[in-house]
């Protein structure tokens, strides 16, 4: 569903220390200042978790238009007949059940930012609606005749590779391009591993004074948070701390999982320079294949049991589960 945040404190995000702590992510910080105060339509790359929607809610919050709403809508959490209704209302008697008038996120957003999340999983059908609105903002509610104009920034974002998807006619080409005037690719947590101390000591404070507790982590735990390498990327570090703070067995867990995805992972063999960045993928690509086994087997292969555990999407589980041939694990 979609979040109508108003003009409200909320959208002041950069309580969290996002932008500070990496190079890679003040470079960010500096591209959102220079485009904030524009009306460019941003489009927002990077895995699940990654911190999207803190990016999205940065750029709103810097703007002239932070005083009006902040509209999300999760364009994949949405069926496909009903998004069309969701983002642009619907009429009196358009289809059965529709006993009234009803505004649609476009109309909520008007002075202010919508925020499409995962647009990459639109229907191609609804796709071809969006671009006509994206090049006038006019549109019709569903059932309606008359043209309705609204003042919204977009702001989009996925976790698809959106050429690949072009490639194989998923994504309007036409579409791509009216999204694509800003990119912002932000890099998994795995990258910028000077941050895990920042956002783990942000965390703790927060769920500490949430719960009630008073919980300090070891040096040792902190030092194995930085070196884990994050499926869910930030999300799955906030759901981690959560745990800890939560669950008095935690810590243990996550030591004994960290353990292990150390001891099954083979001493790689002196890099030449020119294959560093190939021999540092393949070996993070190689700790999440085994913390992600590891926690299937734990589970008896129940692929929703282990995106709780692990704080990533069910769908994330299961593009891993194929991406590293985990499919036997059922």
């Amino acid at each position: 569903m979609a979040v109508l945040d108003g003009g409200r404190d909320r959208n002041a995000v950069d309580v969290i220390p996002l932008f500070e702590r990496s190079a890679a992510m003040r470079a960010i910080g500096a591209a959102i200042d220079s485009i904030a105060d524009t009306d460019a339509t941003v489009l927002l790359r990077g895995e699940s978790g990654v911190g999207k929607d803190l990016v999205a809610r940065a750029i709103h919050a810097r703007s002239a238009r932070r005083r009006g709403p902040f509209v999300k809508v999760n364009c994949a959490a949405i069926p496909s007949g009903l998004l069309e209704s969701e983002l642009f209302g619907y009429e009196k008697g358009a289809f059965t059940g529709a006993l009234r008038r009803k505004l649609g996120h476009f109309e909520y957003a008007h002075q202010g930012s919508i925020y499409l999340d995962e647009i990459g999983d639109m229907s191609h059908e609804l796709q071809a609606k969006l671009l006509h609105v994206l090049q006038d903002f006019r549109f019709s509610r569903v059932g309606g005749h008359g043209q309705i104009t609204v003042d919204a920034r977009v702001i989009a974002a996925t976790n698809r590779d959106l050429e690949k998807a072009l490639t194989r006619f998923e994504f309007r080409e036409d579409l791509y391009y009216r999204l694509n005037v800003v990119e912002v690719l932000i890099p998994p947590l795995r990258e910028r591993r000077e941050e895990i101390p920042g956002l783990v000591a942000w965390f703790l404070e927060r769920f500490n004074a949430l719960y009630g507790r008073h919980k300090q982590l070891s040096p040792e735990t902190i030092a194995r948070l930085a070196e884990h390498p994050w499926l869910g990327n930030i999300r799955e570090l906030e759901n981690t701390v959560r745990r800890m703070v939560v669950l008095a067995t935690a810590e243990h867990e996550f030591a004994t999982l960290a353990a292990d995805t150390r001891c099954v992972t083979a001493p790689a063999p002196a890099p030449t320079l020119d294959g560093l960045r190939e021999i540092g993928r393949r070996a993070a690509q190689e700790a999440e294949r085994m913390a992600l086994a590891e926690v299937l087997d734990r589970v008896r292969g129940n692929r929703l049991a282990a995106s709780r555990i692990l704080g990533v999407s069910y769908k994330t589980i299961l593009n891993k589960v194929t991406q590293y041939g985990l499919t036997s694990r059922k």
